[in-house]
């Protein structure tokens, strides 16, 4: 049961704005969660499909739950999965119209609704759709809607699914429907407050809530049978440890790793696949933070090279040659934005008649005059004369 610090932040992250944004010349469409969820809600009742619960899931549940985990295991997509039954494949027909047709009113002022069909709608604001229904009785259905800085937001509809996640730190689901009910009887006059908030729910389909809540805010890598995940959760299990999770003392890893690279190149067999799945991997999963992508494929490359037991030399070689230029790749672009930088630099010292002599870092203090000093000791530790021993003198140079 979540308390109210996150409730309260599970409020925000219903209420935040998302941008959806469209190819060509469509709209971006600033479309926020509560709103989305409701209105996606209604469509399906009206065409008689049944919503059993609302469900946030993956990384943003993790954020929710964890102490802190922004930092521990930050989020990209936004996953909301909506229990329903699906009887039969035109099911998952009505649903995609559904979704479609929600579309429609989010779109801004002055846009003739009327000349937006649904296939339109999809290939201008749709980034993936999967449907499944197997021999395994897997029967639910993906709509990825598409934001050019990652963060989509998927709209998962299921009925039945035999594996809901990858790792015990993203095997948590949030119910969402008492809090969409709070906000639906409860007038303008009636915030929530520490006296006053819905009772929500949280449950971990890893099996043990306790357990699974400890390897998230211990930073611990869990899971069971990866041979069952598509790709073997090989690449989350990469950005994990890039991320310094390391695993829990009772997972195998030796075995564990040669499961997951196993049921990698059992799903993606070719080295065209394999760079295919890696370049989206990397564009989705590290938005805003480019300077860790060398760093993760270089933890990829040790671990394909130490757990790869089930390819020939020839096919081992071409991924490891595959995982090794893109690090490459990688390392040249960093460089890039680098030097970019020391030029932009350049340029504003040539434009203001500046010139950077020495850069330090530290605490800055306002002495009496009003003049601002950086200290260049980083320990900020006070010395009886104002002398650091280690520093060069003068301790303090004021700003030019």
């Amino acid at each position: 049961m979540l308390c109210y610090e996150q409730v309260e932040k599970l409020d925000q992250v219903m209420e935040d704005a998302i941008p959806i944004h469209g190819r060509g010349n469509f709209p971006t469409l600033e479309v926020n969660l509560r709103k989305l969820v409701l209105v996606v809600r209604e469509k399906l009742r009206t065409e008689g499909i049944h919503v059993r619960d609302i469900r946030l899931n993956g990384g943003a549940a993790s954020y929710i739950l964890g102490n802190g985990s922004e930092k521990i295991q930050p989020y990209n997509d936004v996953d909301l999965i909506f229990g329903v039954e699906l009887a039969n494949q035109h099911e998952l027909q009505k649903i995609k119209t559904c979704v479609l047709n929600c579309l429609l009113e989010f779109l801004p002022d002055g846009v003739n609704r009327e000349k937006m069909s649904s296939c339109s709608l999809k290939e201008a604001y749709v980034q993936k759709m999967v449907k499944v229904c197997n021999d395994h009785g897997d029967r639910w259905s993906l709509i990825s809607l598409s934001n050019n800085k990652g963060k989509n937001v998927e709209l998962k509809f299921v009925d039945k699914v035999k594996r809901q996640y990858e790792f015990s730190v993203d095997s948590f689901q949030i119910i969402l429907d008492s809090l969409l009910t709070f906000h639906e009887i409860s007038d303008c006059a009636t915030a929530m407050s520490e006296n006053l908030y819905p009772t929500v729910v949280a449950e971990s389909v890893y099996g043990d809530f306790s357990e699974a809540w400890t390897h998230l805010n211990s930073k611990l890598i869990a899971t069971r049978n990866p041979e069952e995940i598509r790709g073997g959760g090989l690449l989350k299990y990469c950005n994990l440890l890039t991320r310094r999770f390391r695993a829990a003392d009772n997972m195998d890893i030796i075995q564990a790793e040669r499961y997951m690279c196993s049921r990698f190149f059992i799903d993606f067999s070719d080295v065209h696949q394999q760079s295919k799945k890696l370049e989206a991997y990397l564009n989705n999963h590290f938005i805003g933070e480019e300077e860790l992508k060398h760093e993760y494929l270089q933890t990829l490359y040790r671990v394909v090279d130490g757990s790869t037991i089930c390819l020939m030399r020839h096919e081992r070689k071409q991924t490891l040659n595959l995982i090794q230029q893109l690090a490459c790749q990688v390392y040249m672009e960093q460089e890039q934005r680098a030097h970019n930088k020391y030029l932009e630099m350049q340029h504003f010292d040539q434009l203001n008649g500046l010139t950077i002599d020495q850069v330090y870092y530290g605490p800055v203090n306002l002495n009496f005059s009003g003049q601002y000093y950086y200290n260049n000791n980083s320990y900020s530790q006070v010395y009886m004369n104002g002398q650091c021993p280690y520093c060069p003198s003068p301790a303090y140079l004021p700003c030019s």
